[in-house]
């Protein structure tokens, strides 16, 4: 039966072909958050090359890869249409350009990976393996040129439990994302007779592998520490105490609103019942959450002051800028440290902008508004960060998707002692797209070996430790707050840390060169 299957996908031609790998490229985007529907992955990947089996000329190679891709990037990113929602009378109009651009963009990706695959070697394991390879590569490249997006990465689909995450602590995601296209593709591989046959079920074997991995490195990391009492920590260990206002996105600017949501966040960051009076606390606001110029108010500025002890800080997100009066006027999506005197004593600023979001690439030429307040464009700031304040531990500071790029949340030549996500998904109402944010986050605590805590302003908020375990977390669409101790005691240095992507780029070569290798000598006999 499933040879039959194969053999009629690989038949197909026309709009009837041009549909499969549409749909095929969708169905696929039900394994990643938060769906989790890991099965559909190799079934969708076995569609893709079982179909590829009648493929003749390039230009049909490339056809596969785009459709595929379009129907993968285009379902996996519908919720983008969201953003445009918050003011639909004057962004509605840009939804369908919008989301045909991004699929059909993101598309070319794929669209290389499928080409690139189909030209340099045949046989279905060859093509399965060379497949595996070349998506991967095309999703490190697609995290890298231009401004990098690595949103949606195949090996995301293990973000369902910390345990088959534990890899990336070694070859970090894009590494990851080759093992988990390398499940997705061997399947496939299952009509070509019994060697065929071994090769899929090694393919499946390779989700055990990681599961079971995993759940050994967690078992040598010791429990979570998820049954801590606050009231029994003693008052040199800071506890993080992340505020949710859960505040609309259409709301949330409004003038005649400010006051009232300011207020709410000020009384929803008031020392939790039960917390020693001595107890040093990080109090933590979203992205954005102040949506005034911190640095020129004041009596705001005393107000947050005054819900902390003498030894507390509060992180809030909030533009920063240049006075008015000077002649380069610029702004800033920033985070500001203030203390208990209300003084600002740190800053960071926003270095990974995102377009269309907080600035328009080429403004001379695109005559399109940008989707947040205010009519300038965001500056973008000098790099990663690691922030020292007072006597509490160092952190990386990370705004909105600065988290999502692998490999650049840290400070190379100063370590953090834990990163700091504060953002605003509220962008993306009741959608796929916070929980494939949250679970793009989660990764780098696994890569870093440092606990995350992310802050959002809709949710949803979460403490991860250095292994990728949630802790304590407030769900989407919630008001809440979430208190929870900040410890080092488990931080750890990993092999990615180390060595980044050199075993990445090691891994795709060896298999890369291998593949081809073989299908030359082969025809060469």
């Amino acid at each position: 039966m499933i040879n039959a299957m194969a053999t009629r996908l690989g038949e197909l031609s026309g709009w009837r072909r041009r549909f499969v790998w549409l749909f095929s490229g969708a169905v696929a985007v039900l394994a990643l958050p938060p769906f989790f529907l890991i099965p559909v992955l190799p079934i969708s990947f076995a569609i893709l090359l079982w179909s590829l089996q009648g493929v003749r000329c390039n230009k049909g190679a490339l056809s596969a890869g785009w459709w595929f891709g379009t129907g993968h990037f285009a379902a996996g990113f519908y919720w983008v249409s969201h953003a445009f929602l918050v003011q639909p009378e004057i962004y509605g109009w840009m939804i369908p350009f919008a989301l045909l651009g991004l699929g059909g963009g993101l598309a070319i990706f794929p669209m290389l990976a499928v080409w690139a695959t189909w030209r340099l070697t045949d046989g279905l394991v060859r093509r399965a393996v060379l497949m595996a390879v070349f998506w991967a590569v095309a999703e490190f490249v697609r995290g890298h040129i231009l401004t990098g997006f690595p949103w949606n990465l195949l090996a995301h689909i293990w973000a369902i439990d910390a345990a088959p995450m534990q890899f990336a602590s070694v070859v970090g995601v894009y590494g990851l994302s080759f093992i988990t296209a390398l499940f997705a593709t061997l399947p496939a591989a299952v009509i070509g007779g019994n060697k065929g046959k071994l090769v899929a079920v090694g393919g499946i074997l390779i989700a055990a592998l990681l599961w079971g991995g995993g759940a050994l490195r967690l078992s040598i990391a010791g429990p979570e520490d998820t049954e801590v009492a606050i009231s029994d920590l003693s008052p040199d260990v800071p506890v993080v105490q992340v505020v949710q206002p859960n505040i609309a996105q259409r709301d949330k600017w409004r003038p005649e609103l400010q006051r009232e949501h300011f207020t709410k966040l000020v009384e929803m960051s008031r020392r939790p019942a039960g917390m020693n009076p001595a107890q040093k606390r990080i109090v933590i606001w979203p992205e954005t959450a102040a949506t005034f110029f911190v640095e020129t108010q004041p009596t705001a500025r005393m107000q947050m002051a005054e819900m902390l002890g003498p030894d507390d800080i509060l992180i809030t997100g909030a533009p920063r800028t240049y006075p008015r009066d000077t002649d380069e006027y610029k702004v800033w999506n920033s985070i500001q440290v203030i203390d208990a005197n209300g003084d600002i004593i740190a800053s960071f600023d926003k270095f990974h902008l995102v377009p269309f979001g907080e600035y328009v690439p080429f403004r001379s030429i695109l005559p399109f508004p940008k989707l947040t307040e205010g009519r300038t464009d965001f500056s973008a700031g000098p790099g990663p960060q690691t922030l020292s304040v007072g006597n509490m531990p160092s952190f990386s500071p990370l705004i909105c998707y600065e988290v999502i790029f692998p490999g650049a949340v840290v400070d190379p030549e100063n370590r953090p002692d834990w990163l700091l996500n504060v953002t605003n998904d509220g962008w993306f109402g009741h959608s796929a797209g916070p929980y494939q944010h949250l679970a793009a986050a989660r990764f780098r605590a696994v890569e870093e070996g440092l606990p995350l805590v992310r802050a959002a302003y809709t949710g949803v908020s979460v403490f991860f430790d250095s292994y990728g375990r949630k802790l304590a977390d407030l769900p989407l669409s919630a008001s809440g707050v979430m208190a929870h101790p900040l410890s080092s005691n488990k931080n750890h240095t990993t092999v990615y840390y180390l060595w980044r992507n050199i075993l990445f780029y090691g891994i795709v070569t060896f298999f890369a060169v291998l593949v081809m290798g073989y299908n030359r000598v082969k025809k060469s006999l």
